[in-house]
């Protein structure tokens, strides 16, 4: 009886201090300035010019009066049914989480209201700490302390995620449904009632399904809730509903692949708190340029409308390597899967002018020869290996590296890789900048390795500045909503190649376009040259299942990728596609600005030249300008490998 008195004593007393610990927490939530919710937790993203372009502002925030009550009883329904009712906390269902957990032994159901949950999303990271706890508590009543109701679910749905950049509910409705929001019906407001739970699991365009299942979720506990009846709920999702997919604004189908890749990126700063990326109030800027990215869209919409190929291609600002703009797909609306950042393909012949730059400095020069010829080359073991050109076309004569360049002959490229050894180009793909560790093997002369395309970016953004090896980026600097400066990009000049071969390389790799060396076979970029304004370097690629088209100057590189998913085999024709999207994009980006060039060293010398066979013995057809390190022009080396001798 007595422990019964002391326990009865114990418990009035500890609810007379709770009434009056809550009381002075409300009174001085109350006298304390009230939170500003319109302009906290934003997470907005800018162009090169320093202009919105991602990410939700207060020009799209909507009063819960244009907000279709389909969506307002779904949410509720969903996060929390006794919003109207409690005062920021719902002791009923945080009783009854606690004692599931206890049962299930583990922390997995929870009990935060809606006015929690916004205040987690405004201000607050997501560590499960105590101080965490009390932060949001507090916060909560503040909330609750200073905004109606109405206020506080307004601003929640207009400042939650909603997947693919839409952090508010008017964007993420004319995102998904291309209607505003007071037009959602009931369908389509259960689709985005269930997406805040799990933006890339319940993604209405990457995983119908799932979206689909939950939004039937949702629809269950409306129709307990009595917001809706039996047969409406029983005739939910008969059909399949059209989803749009796009922000009207720039009406741009492909701009999202970039600005996931800016996520990407955000997320692997380390000068940046990841739960601050979850909370929001970051301003990011890139150096996406909208105009190079309407100029890539237009182009693959134009050469891509009868195929069902997909595309990936990349647009970078040599100088900084800052990336311009980027597709990952022909249309996200229909796939997310990021082919410019995510896929790893074979990168062909592409890759040649890593190994001939490694040529060039090892002592071969620009006019030196091999035979161009059907060959096997033999290795221990009585291994073999019989690489072929295309179309078995063969000149059966010594060829000068720069028309080998310019025909693309894979017998050159494997003489040269075995000539120089096979850890010759592994190397100096890594000095490039190339982060995949490459195989050491004969057929990596032609490219039979898989990376993705970003990272092959980086070795391409090298030579096309000339050798210095530059970061590639999306983001260039990063504050917070004060203007603090969190993060911010450092253009460093790291030279890692000898500028003298790469000027020299730049220079062959113009071969692919030039009628001089129009022999037994014809330039491979031969088609372009009546498009092109300016000097280009150019090399195409190919496996069978790719094709790649790379050119760049001194102002901008671009990377383009066809090719099928499913690894389906290409035809011939395929491969003008990419082709005619590169010059298509970089003629149009490049056309208000001044031609330019890389500029020899004092230590570059020119010479006329037979541009199939390096002899002096030229005519004004076939006459190419050689370029050599002064000292070297007047080598011109033979190598048999099959005798393993070389002759002067």
């Amino acid at each position: 009886m007595k422990t019964l008195k002391i326990m009865l004593k114990t418990f009035i007393i500890l609810g007379i201090f709770t009434v009056i610990s809550l009381t002075g927490l409300y009174l001085y939530a109350y006298f304390s300035p009230a939170l500003d919710i319109k302009n906290t937790g934003q997470l907005y993203i800018y162009d090169d010019n320093g202009k919105q372009v991602f990410g939700n502002n207060n020009d799209d925030w909507v009063s819960i009066s244009d907000i279709s009550s389909n969506l307002i009883n779904a949410v509720l329904s969903a996060e929390d049914k006794n919003f109207y009712k409690h005062n920021g906390f719902d002791y009923a269902r945080i009783v009854k989480a606690m004692l599931t957990n206890i049962k299930n032994k583990d922390l997995s159901q929870g009990a935060s209201t809606i006015s929690q949950q916004y205040i987690k999303n405004l201000f607050l990271d997501f560590d499960k700490t105590w101080k965490r706890k009390i932060d949001e508590a507090f916060l909560t009543i503040k909330l609750e302390t200073h905004y109606s109701k109405d206020e506080i679910l307004e601003g929640y749905l207009n400042s939650i995620n909603y997947g693919n950049g839409n952090y508010d509910i008017e964007s993420a409705s004319q995102f998904y449904f291309n209607k505003s929001a007071k037009d959602l019906n009931l369908e389509e407001a259960l689709i985005l009632a269930g997406i805040p739970k799990s933006p890339s699991n319940y993604n209405p365009i990457s995983n119908y399904d799932a979206a689909i299942e939950r939004a039937k979720l949702i629809g269950s506990l409306m129709l307990r809730n009595e917001y809706i009846d039996e047969d409406t709920y029983n005739n939910l999702f008969k059909e399949q509903i059209p989803i749009y997919g796009k922000h009207n604004e720039n009406d741009l189908q492909m701009v999202m692949y970039y600005q996931d890749a800016v996520y990407e990126e955000l997320y692997s700063l380390d000068e940046i708190p990841k739960s601050l990326i979850e909370t929001g109030g970051l301003k990011v800027y890139t150096s996406f340029n909208k105009e190079t990215q309407e100029a890539m869209e237009t182009a693959i919409k134009n050469n891509m409308k009868e195929t069902d190929l997909q595309v990936a291609s990349i647009v970078i600002d040599p100088h900084t390597g800052n990336v311009l703009a980027l597709s990952g797909g022909k249309d996200y609306a229909i796939s997310q899967y990021n082919r410019a950042t995510q896929a790893k393909r074979q990168v062909g012949s592409t890759i040649k002018p890593l190994l001939y730059y490694s040529a060039l400095e090892n002592g071969l020069v620009s006019s030196s020869t091999f035979l161009s010829e059907p060959t096997t080359f033999v290795f221990s073991s009585n291994q073999t290996y019989s690489p072929a050109n295309f179309n078995s076309k063969y000149a059966n004569k010594n060829i000068t590296m720069a028309a080998a360049i310019s025909y693309s002959d894979n017998i050159y490229a494997v003489k040269t890789h075995l000539f120089l050894g096979e850890n010759t180009l592994v190397e100096t793909a890594k000095r490039m900048g190339i982060k995949k560790e490459l195989e050491a093997i004969p057929s990596l002369a032609l490219g039979t390795c898989e990376l993705s395309m970003l990272d092959y970016a980086n070795a391409y953004t090298t030579l096309a500045n000339g050798g210095y090896k530059k970061d590639i980026s999306f983001i260039t600097k990063v504050e917070d909503m004060e203007g603090n400066v969190l993060y911010e990009k450092k253009i460093e000049d790291d030279l890692v190649l000898n500028t003298n071969y790469t000027y020299i390389l730049n220079e062959m790799m113009t071969s692919t376009y030039n009628s001089a060396f129009k022999d037994y076979s014809n330039p491979t970029v031969i088609s372009l040259a009546s498009k092109i304004s300016r000097k280009y370097a150019m090399k195409t690629g190919s496996s069978g299942t790719d094709f790649w088209m790379i050119g760049y100057n001194p102002d901008i590189l671009m990377l383009v990728w066809n090719g099928y998913d499913d690894n389906k085999e290409l035809e011939v024709k395929d491969g003008q596609i990419s082709k005619n999207i590169w010059v298509e994009t970089v003629e149009s980006a490049l056309k208000d600005k001044e031609e330019s060039w890389y500029q020899p060293t004092d230590n570059i010398v020119g010479v006329p030249l037979n541009a199939i066979d390096g002899s002096s013995n030229y005519s004004k057809e076939n006459m190419y300008i050689f370029y050599y390190v002064k000292g070297s022009e007047n080598t011109s080396q033979y190598v048999n490998l099959e005798t393993e001798k070389a002759t002067e």
